[in-house]
Parts: structure tokens; sequence; C-alpha cells
């Protein structure tokens, strides 16, 4: 796993705005980072351009607003590039006597990991003197491998930068190489720096300090990105079982620093939440699973993760896609990870009721009413076989809160839904395992999110092995190992 440093382009000025051209070498897959160096009387943050994302932007380094002397601002926007990728166009208000802005672009590769991961750090240096040293504010995680890029923002542009770096207790960190250092006349003028280096030791939670050897006395702002190859992933898995069911997993979670997880299941662009996978907290956790009961049958569907760091950061990974097949239509009650085989043969209507008064007022009527209810319906249903018969009367004997999920075989607007059961008649015609099923039932919500969707069970494992040691022999990981293994036929 490493992160390599490609190129940077060459920097752009001006009194407002500038327009960013990538160096050589751009490709997909790529990071680049739009370093900007600003200054203005009322100190504000550049435009973020189309496209790309604040990383971060720190104002600082005291004194008197003028000509080389007073605050400057440092802000960089990352960018993951998709090819042909337009310039980027940022700014800040014009119209001031003596602002400015520049900026450049650098490009990183990496060779491995599911993405990019990024933290922003920065600081101030309000003492003017050529040993620069800006303490940053908040902490972040620090591992071997992690590349850091440093930019600086200086109120002097005729100031140089001979050497750049950086410090965190506990962390060693390699051979910071300079990447620029441009002065930049525009205005009141500003001093534009970066430098990048890499972990090589230690592993801690801190704050770091960036520091530098300055070729004249001046203060200035300096900021810092941490960048990291992703870990975290999110990928799902179907299980042999009827119902359907897909094992839906996000892992790599530590490496990202995720504190909090939520699992979605997207058909289209519709995201829906899966069931006991909102806002989970996984601080510490390596990996959440998931059982998800309750996915439209025929169609491709994929899973989302979102994922929010500890500096409040979120991240979205995507699954692959994946298709339930049936060959029925489905009653079934994820809770309990049990369903039935049917056939819907009629459901003629859905009717809906108003609590509602009618008043006659000299002549004029006037009605009173509440809200429409949900729907009410009678759903005619077919079991082909006796274990089909069976499997809906142990649904509907034993259904969670009373309700059940109803599914086509393949989904069907209107028809897919959840269904609160009020009454049930059974028909048989004795001479074949055929019956019909009138169910009385009332439209209504899922089950509470706090009801986790069945997977397999510990008697499943009973089933497969005869001895601790046999399991610990077939699963030399991870307990999520186990959680992802297919148990069925």
């Amino acid at each position: 796993m490493t992160i390599s440093y490609v190129g940077i382009g060459s920097v752009a000025q001006h009194t407002d705005t500038i327009t960013v051209a990538y160096p050589a070498g751009a490709s997909a897959g790529q990071l680049a980072i739009l370093q900007v160096a600003s200054g203005h009387p009322s100190l504000p943050q550049p435009v973020t351009p189309s496209g790309w994302t604040l990383a971060g932007s720190f104002t600082g380094g005291g004194g008197t607003w003028g000509s080389g002397t007073g605050p400057r601002r440092v802000t960089m926007f990352v960018r993951v590039l998709a090819g042909a990728d337009a310039q980027p166009t940022t700014s800040i208000p014009s119209g001031t006597s003596g602002s400015v802005i520049a900026g450049a672009i650098t490009l990183l590769s990496r060779s491995a990991g599911t993405d990019w991961r990024w933290v922003w750090e920065a600081g101030e240096d309000t003492t003017s003197g050529t040993a620069f040293s800006a303490p940053c504010s908040t902490s972040a995680t620090w591992a071997p491998g992690d590349f850091v890029w440093l930019g600086y923002s200086l109120p002097s542009s005729t100031t140089g930068i001979p050497t750049q770096g950086i410090t965190a207790a506990g962390i060693t960190f390699g051979t910071t190489t300079g990447r620029l250092s441009s002065a930049v006349a525009t205005g009141n003028g500003v001093r534009i720096g970066s430098a990048s280096t890499s972990v090589s030791s230690g592993t801690a939670t801190v704050v770091p300090t960036i520091t530098a050897t300055l070729g004249a006395s001046t203060t200035g702002v300096a900021g810092a990105i941490r960048i990291r190859e992703a870990s975290s992933d999110v990928n799902a898995t179907a299980q042999s079982v009827f119902p359907p069911r897909n094992l839906v997993s996000a892992t790599g979670l530590t490496g990202d620093d995720i504190v909090t997880v939520t699992l979605y299941r997207q058909v289209g662009t519709t995201l829906t939440a899966v069931r006991a996978a909102s806002g989970i907290d996984v601080t510490g956790q390596s990996a959440l699973l998931r059982v998800d009961a309750e996915q439209p049958f025929g169609i491709s569907l994929n899973y989302a993760a979102l994922l929010t760091d500890m500096y409040g950061t979120q991240w979205t990974v995507y699954s692959g896609p994946i298709t339930s097949t049936v060959n029925s239509d489905v009653i079934s009650d994820a809770v309990r990870g049990v369903g039935a085989q049917v056939f819907i043969e009629d459901w003629p209507d859905k009717k809906r009721t108003r609590d509602a008064t009618t008043f006659n007022i000299n002549g004029r009527l006037v009605v009173q009413g509440k809200k429409r209810s949900s729907a009410q319906a009678t759903v005619t249903v077919s079991t082909d076989t006796d274990d089909d018969g069976e499997d809906l009367q142990d649904v509907l004997d034993n259904a969670t809160e009373g309700t059940i999920l109803i599914r086509k075989e393949v989904t069907l607007p209107g028809v897919d839904g959840w269904l609160a059961l009020l009454d049930d008649d059974e028909r048989r015609n004795w001479q074949t395992p055929y019956r019909l099923w009138d169910l009385d039932t009332v439209e209504t919500q899922p089950w509470p999110d706090v009801l986790e969707a069945a997977g397999f069970t510990l008697q499943d494992i009973a089933n497969n092995f005869s001895t601790l040691q046999d399991i610990a022999n077939a699963f030399p990981g991870t307990l999520l190992d186990i959680a992802q293994f297919d148990f069925g036929p």
C-alpha cells in the first residue's frame, strides 16, 4: 500500500479569481489537491470549485492587514479525478484594494485501497521569526504509511521556505520534500508553499505541529492533509435459504476511523435503510453485519454504507449489484426469518375509510372528518403443497407484532408491502394439497427498526460442526467469518 506524489502544476494568481491548470500526468482515480493561499481585509474563504470538496480552510497569523503583513488564509480542496476533468475556478470577493489569491494543483496516486480518506489540520504562527511553528488544534490518528501534504500561506511574498516539516508526539515522519515555494506579488502579496512527507513509524492519536525554516522573519498560517488509502467497504452476499436474504457487511472500519455506520438498500436512486442498521455506533469495531430479508425480488439492487469518521466527515461506499430470485410470490416474517411460497390469486380492491360527520346547516351539508385510513383488503393467495401450506400456517400463527410482508415474484409497486393481519380463512379442497387462503388485512408500517432480521442461528452451526475445535479449524479468522458463512444447502 503506497501513496505516491505524481506532480504539482503551475501557480495561478490574481486579485480575486483564479482558474488552475492540472499538472501533467492527470488520470482517473488520482487524488487532486487544490491548495489556495489568499489575503483579503475581511478574510473570506475562497469559493469551493464545482465538483470539488473542501478539505479545510484556516486564517490567521496575527498583525494588521497590509502589504507583506497581517493575516493570510490557507485552503485546500480535494477531488478524485474521473478523467478529462475541467480546470477548477475559485475566487474571493472582488473590488478590494490589496486582495490576492493564488493556487496550484497537486496529484497523488495510490496502489491499493478502495478509495481515498483525508483529515485536515491547521495552525498559525503569530510570532515573527525564521523558526516557523504552527500548533494545530485537533487530534488525528497517525499510523505508518500515512501520507501528509503540507501547505503554507505567508504574508511576506519575498520570504523563502527552505525547509518544511511536521511533528507529533510518538510519531516519526520520514524525509520532508519541498514541492513548491512561490512568491506572489499581486496585491498585498502572499507566499504559497507546499511539501510532502509520510509517517515512517509510530501509532497515536495526537495533535500535530506544522513547522518550517524561513528565509526571513515573518508570521503566517499552515495546513496539512493526512491522507490514507481507504480500507472501508460494503459487500452483500446472498444466503442459500428461503425466503432469500442478503448478508450486508461494512468492513475495514477501524482503519478509516469510522465511528458510525448506516446501511442502505439502493434500488435505482432510492435509498432505504436496512433493518436495525441506522446510525450504529461502531467505535473500535472493524465491521458491522446486518441481514436484509425485506429486499424486492427479481430486480438488481445494491447496498450503500454511509460512514461517519471521528472527525465528523461522512463517506459513502457502494456494493456491487445483487438480485434475489424466487419462483413464486412470498409471504414472510423478516424478524423471525421464515416465509412461505404462495401465489396471489385475487386482490380486487383497497378500501380506505374516513371517520367523518355530516352536518346540515341551513340546507348546506358541511363535512368534518379525520385523516383517511390505511387501505384494507381481502387478499386471496394459494399454496400448492402441504409444505407450503404449513409454512404459511407458521408465518400467520407467529407473525411478529401481527405483521406480515408480502412480495411478488418480480417486485410490483402497490403489492409489495407490510400487512397487519386481521383474520384468515383457509379453504381446502380435501382431494389435493392445494389450498386457498383469504387474508383480511390492513396496510401498515414495517416492524420497528430495533428488531433485527434473523440470519443463521446457533442451531445451524450445531448442525454443521461437532466440537468447538471444528469451528475454530473452519474459521481461523474472526467471528465475522462465521456470520458471513453460508450454512444453507
